[in-house]
């Protein structure tokens, strides 16, 4: 009996164990909204999963296999950085802006997916406190650039 009360504990254990050892969960839906702005009037907006715990900003968006047109992902910082992105383990290509503390696009790249290592980095051409990965040639094909304006919202405000 007390054998076998030990080997069910330690099968319990040993469960937590592996659990807690898992790789981070997939990004959720998205729940956010960024609304674009050119200087010449025109608008694009992205659904948004949010990235911004240090646990989140890691795993971007690693292992995601499609995103819909108009769906990415944004990287929230409390305070602005310079530290770059890389593509290791993301499968599909991206594009990123990075957005300064007054919500100005600072530089917009492409990135390409990267399985050696190490990895490309891609870098913002000054502080940002924001940065926005959506499908490679979003910014090109919806006319947002350098100098263009971002919000971040809840997807459920107009």
């Amino acid at each position: 009996m007390r054998t076998t009360i030990v080997a069910v504990t330690f099968l319990g254990l040993m469960a937590v164990a592996c659990d807690s050892q898992e790789a981070p969960a997939q990004p959720g839906e998205p729940g956010h909204r960024v609304s674009f702005t050119t200087s010449s009037g025109g608008s694009a907006r992205l659904d948004v999963r949010m990235a911004d715990s240090d646990a989140e900003r890691a795993r971007g968006l690693m292992g995601v296999e499609h995103l819909g047109e108009h769906e990415g992902m944004a990287f929230v910082f409390d305070e602005p950085t310079t530290g770059g992105f890389w593509m290791k383990d993301t499968l599909i290509p991206l594009s990123i802006a990075f957005v300064d503390g007054s919500g100005t696009i600072v530089t917009v790249r492409e990135m390409e997916p990267c399985t050696s290592d190490p990895c490309p980095t891609y870098g913002a051409d000054a502080p940002y406190v924001l940065a926005v990965e959506a499908n490679a040639g979003f910014f090109d094909r919806t006319g947002i650039g350098v100098g263009d304006r971002a919000e971040l919202e809840e997807a459920g405000r107009a």
